[in-house]
């Protein structure tokens, strides 16, 4: 479990920087360089993400049940993820999809992690899908109250929404009939 911590401490570290210290970031991103920042905040991000697979593998090995759930509730998550895959897509092409939520990669995460947590009641799983949705919502929160960085302006439509809409169904496919049960070991 201490390496699955370890990982969540560097990766929502790396990841929370602009909820802390908006302000902080920008003068490091302007005294060593956009370039640098991204590669050091890259590093660091990679780094605590491999610690959270490693460790998440070691701690599923002695798992401790903290609840069981109905098996029932598979079903909600495995609709809830298809969803995921969408917002995922949704949130590298702007349309009525992101222009809606406004951040769709964050509601991903919840949506991922909480449609989890109905499925798994493990210590680990807790930690692991807990964190994530914690982290989502604080990360939201803070972005009411502070000014977003711009990003390269790509033009909103209609088209971009079916992109991720496909996308989003051909990858939930691959993933669900595939590639879960090749990464996770576990078939969904």
């Amino acid at each position: 479990m201490d390496i699955l911590i370890a990982g969540l401490i560097i990766f929502f570290a790396t990841h929370s920087i602009s909820i802390i210290n908006e302000p902080w970031r920008n003068r490091m991103v302007q005294r060593i360089g956009k370039i640098p920042w991204q590669g050091i905040y890259s590093v660091l991000a990679i780094t605590g993400f491999v610690l959270i697979i490693q460790g998440y593998g070691i701690a599923r090995q002695s798992p401790v049940i903290l609840y069981t759930l109905p098996p029932s509730l598979r079903y909600i998550t495995l609709l809830a993820m298809f969803f995921v895959f969408v917002l995922l897509f949704a949130t590298y092409l702007p349309g009525k999809f992101r222009d809606t939520v406004k951040h769709p990669m964050l509601l991903a995460v919840k949506i991922w992690a909480f449609s989890h947590l109905l499925v798994n009641g493990t210590l680990a799983d807790v930690v692991l899908f807990g964190s994530f949705l914690v982290w989502a919502i604080v990360d939201r929160i803070s972005m009411k109250h502070r000014v977003q960085r711009p990003v390269t302006p790509i033009e909103s439509s209609g088209f971009n929404d079916a992109i991720a809409l496909i996308l989003g169904l051909v990858m939930y496919g691959v993933f669900m009939l595939w590639l879960h049960v090749r990464l996770i070991g576990v078939a969904p």
